[in-house]
């Protein structure tokens, strides 16, 4: 599994490498790697390849948000079941159960700010299960999935003024 976990942690950083440079990171052969992705990808633990896109700077409007959620989950329908059901909007990017002050934290892409609340408003919201939601607006990313979004190199330099 040592190997396994080490081919995992490659692919999360960097899903694009060659099989030949993944073998060479993990002092295996090609075949060995291609097997072990092989094995990989049949048990579940790849879920997908996505690239992380800089949407601000494409030039694309596009608008995030996190939205948090107080559900009611009962015998008949748990946590695995709201989440299902949210999460099979087109517009929910991820949904997670957490600990602390609310159940689910989704994520929801849109084109604006009127279209995420109107899918809050009229679609999530009125949901049996779903109890209360916070939204908040993702106003700029600075990292995402490890990776840091800015270009330029901040200055840390200290001003003293006197």
């Amino acid at each position: 599994m040592e190997k396994m976990q080490e081919l995992l942690q490659i692919l999360e950083k960097n899903a694009r490498l060659s099989l030949e440079d993944i073998a060479a990171m993990m002092d295996v052969s090609a075949a060995q790697a291609a097997a072990m992705l092989d094995e990989a990808n049949e048990k579940g633990y790849i879920h997908g390849y996505q690239a992380l896109v800089d949407w601000e700077k494409a030039g694309v409007n596009q608008v995030e948000a996190m939205i948090e959620l107080h559900v009611s989950p009962r015998k008949d329908r748990g946590f695995e079941e709201i989440a299902a059901a949210i999460a099979a909007f087109e517009e929910v990017d991820a949904v997670m159960l957490m600990s602390g002050g609310y159940d689910l934290l989704v994520s929801i892409k849109g084109k604006s700010f009127q279209e995420i609340a109107l899918f809050v408003a009229k679609r999530l919201s009125p949901l049996d299960d779903v109890l209360s939601t916070a939204t908040s607006f993702v106003l700029r990313t600075y990292k995402r999935g490890g990776v840091l979004f800015q270009d330029e190199e901040i200055d840390e330099r200290e001003c003293t003024v006197l």
